[in-house]
């Protein structure tokens, strides 16, 4: 896979999303790495498929009841809140 898999385009977009600024360096290591991550998924494809069912287990605990926070607490430390709930940047 080529170093061009993810565009600095995407890099960019991405980062603005998460509200990261990105140095123009720092966006073609991140170009680099989400390539080597996505080859690395592609190696996956190599894996054989599994003719049997897994034995599955519930590993999970019971749920527990517990008291929660209230709204106030909960909405202290956003940086942006309305009508009782946090509020996040439109994602296009």
């Amino acid at each position: 896979m080529s170093d061009d898999a993810v565009s600095p385009e995407e890099v960019r977009h991405v980062a603005e999303l998460a509200r990261v600024d990105l140095d123009d360096d720092e966006v073609d290591q991140f170009s680099r790495q989400f390539a080597d991550i996505l080859e690395y998924f592609e190696t996956l494809d190599e894996v054989p498929e599994v003719d049997r069912e897994a034995d599955l287990a519930n590993v999970m605990r019971p749920d527990e009841e517990r008291d929660s926070l209230d709204s106030e607490d909960a909405l202290r430390n956003a940086p942006e809140t309305e009508d009782g709930y946090f509020k996040g940047p439109n994602v296009s």
